[in-house]
């Protein structure tokens, strides 16, 4: 369990402080969110109680996640994941978990096995994937229109 080491270290007796993504299928659609206990808010997503992208599109499979220690750590991180270009969240996913697979079973059962060799969610830390590459824009664009 995380400490309270601040005020704004906010969780509960079992939550778990998380910035994450959801997904309906390989290379599919793609939720990014945060939560101060990411298992029952998987949960809603899982069951449709909770409106707008996720129940739309079916996203019930928790791809990826990041535990932090304080909720702004996570809701900063998860701003920061948004700005990212689609292939870049796909890598940081494929990077951490290559078949998409649901990691919600790990969450709710530690001694289910999933990425990889580690057994145990709080133990599991993403790599770093490469940064986003810039496109290059088309020869003679001018943004400010000069």
């Amino acid at each position: 369990m995380f400490s309270l080491c601040r005020e704004d270290a906010m969780v509960s007796r079992d939550g778990v402080i998380a910035a994450y993504m959801m997904a309906n299928r390989r290379h599919g659609a793609i939720y990014i969110g945060v939560s101060g206990n990411l298992i029952l808010r998987v949960q809603d997503h899982r069951e449709g109680r909770v409106d707008g992208h996720t129940k739309t599109y079916g996203l019930k499979r928790l791809v990826w996640f990041q535990p932090h220690e304080l909720m702004t750590e996570a809701i900063r991180h998860e701003k920061r994941l948004k700005r990212y270009l689609r292939d870049w969240k796909i890598n940081l996913i494929e990077r951490a978990n290559p078949d998409w697979a649901d990691l919600y079973p790990g969450l709710i059962d530690p001694g289910v096995a999933w990425q990889g060799d580690h057994n145990d969610w709080r133990d599991w830390r993403p790599r770093a994937p490469d940064p986003p590459k810039r496109r290059a824009l088309p020869k003679g664009w001018n943004p400010e229109g000069e």
